[in-house]
């Protein structure tokens, strides 16, 4: 054994020599064995480098530190492979689960856009049908000679059917009704204490169509809802002498909530108004003032907001035809009708044409009811009652006489007042009405059809009125 360390430690020397200098030591280890060990210098290296700072040292730090936490587990007899299962069984779960998730949301936008596809289908259809539909083209309206841009053949082409002017070809945007952005319009909430009474059965039992005394009217009938809180309150009309390109069936309709209403929508026929869709729409020059507006041989009239101006629209140019002040008229909250919305102004048409319910400082607050010129807006003849306005829910014209309504919400209530223009009397009255939806904001009367327009808490709706014999 001696002689083979003594040829080993040679043959390092000698490879030693070929390097460079080896030095040689000899001495016992702990142990008591006896250890040779010895030392050759680098011939590349000047210098070794520091302990811990190369790459090696750090791969062996993580190697150690691995298998120090492998030693750990084991001491705690747990085995490595499960361990690791365990992890990696937890990542995939909650990957399945994500996974899962995701696949639910893509369903239900799947089935939102099959749903939006189906509606875009719908519209186009109905766009397809009112583009095929034949528009009759009316006579031109007779107008003075001297004005030769209106005169027949010469002037554009008016059809029943009217689109709006900026719409393209293809676009159906303005065939729904917009859901306008609510904005709160202050409006006034007074309440009225109305004492109830029993109506007593007519005597003249027979249905005359005369233009007698109003005897009764008839159960509401609901034709549509408003869309959005823009039609809380409205006013809705049928022009009783209508001038082309508009015939009798045109309906035309102002939702009223808002700081500034000025869009006036027209439909075809009570079918498209029950269904929703315009063929007009207008933007009216000066903002319209609460329920009071009317609509009468072929213009729209109505109380500029916050104002006494009374503002005459021609629905053909679709223009300012007319303005004027009503002299002393109470407005903008000073004398309104008891559920409040600054109805102090309220136009109103009969058979003898168009009028003006208001009141004034000089009245104190009793109903004043004013004959207009259609043409030129000025007052004919006014005429003070002893109703005071804010005391009753609304009014109406038949006649020539005034009538008002006790109160805008109870389902039973009943048209209390009447007026007679033709003899300056008033008297006490207890017709039965019902306000089906329990706040009706605007009552107006039709002339031709016989009948009661309403607006009541975003419905649309008409009432069949019967009258008595004319005296």
């Amino acid at each position: 054994m001696w002689s083979l360390a003594i040829v080993w430690i040679s043959s390092l020397l000698v490879s030693a020599q070929a390097q460079g200098t080896a030095s040689l030591f000899r001495g016992n280890d702990r142990s008591g064995r006896c250890q040779y060990s010895f030392t050759v210098a680098s011939p590349t290296e000047s210098s070794c480098p520091s302990v811990g700072s190369g790459p090696e040292m750090e791969a062996l730090k993580t190697r150690l530190g691995l298998l120090e936490v492998m030693v750990a587990r084991l001491a705690r007899g747990e085995s490595p492979g499960v361990v690791a299962g365990t992890g990696f069984q937890e990542a995939y779960t909650q990957a399945m689960g994500e996974k899962a998730q995701l696949q639910q949301e893509k369903d239900r936008l799947t089935q939102q856009v099959d749903e939006l596809q189906q509606r875009v289908t719908v519209l186009q259809k109905e766009a397809e049908k009112l583009r095929s539909r034949p528009c009759q083209q009316p006579p031109p309206p007779t107008v003075p000679q001297h004005d030769s841009s209106l005169r027949p053949g010469t002037g554009p082409a008016h059809s029943h059917l009217v689109s709006r002017p900026d719409r393209t070809q293809g676009d159906t945007s303005s065939l729904r009704d917009p859901s306008w952005q609510y904005i709160s319009p202050g409006y006034q909430e007074l309440k009225a204490e109305v004492s109830e009474v029993p109506a007593p059965k007519p005597e003249d039992t027979e249905d005359h169509t005369g233009c007698g005394e109003l005897l009764s009217v008839g159960e509401p009938v609901t034709h549509r809802k408003a869309d959005s809180i823009a039609g809380k309150y409205g006013v809705w009309m049928q022009d009783p002498e209508p001038v082309a390109p508009y015939g009798p069936g045109m309906v035309w309709r102002i939702d009223t909530v808002g700081t500034e209403v000025r869009q006036l929508f027209g439909y075809e026929d009570m079918e498209q108004l029950s269904r929703g869709f315009p063929t007009k729409v207008l933007l009216l020059p000066e903002a319209v003032e609460s329920t009071g507006a009317t609509m009468y041989r072929g213009s729209l009239y109505y109380q500029r907001r916050r104002s006494r101006t009374l503002i005459r629209y021609d629905l053909l140019s679709e223009s300012v035809a007319a303005r004027r002040d009503l002299p002393h008229a109470g407005f903008h909250g000073q004398f309104p009708y008891s559920w409040g919305g600054y109805t102090d102004i309220d136009f109103a048409v009969d058979e003898e044409g168009l009028w003006a319910i208001y009141s004034t400082n000089k009245a104190k607050g009793a109903i004043v009811i004013s004959q207009l010129d259609p043409h030129s807006l000025e007052v004919k003849r006014s005429l003070e009652t002893n109703i005071r306005k804010t005391t009753v829910a609304n009014a109406f014209m038949i006649c020539g006489r005034l009538y008002t309504v006790a109160s805008y919400t109870l389902p039973n209530t009943t048209i209390n007042y009447s007026f007679d223009t033709a003899t300056s009397q008033s008297k006490a009255m207890s017709v039965p009405f019902k306000n089906r939806h329990r706040y009706n904001s605007m009552i107006d009367y039709n002339p031709v059809q016989k009948k009661l327009f309403a607006w009541d808490n975003y419905h649309i709706v008409s009432y069949d009125v019967r009258l008595g014999k004319q005296q």
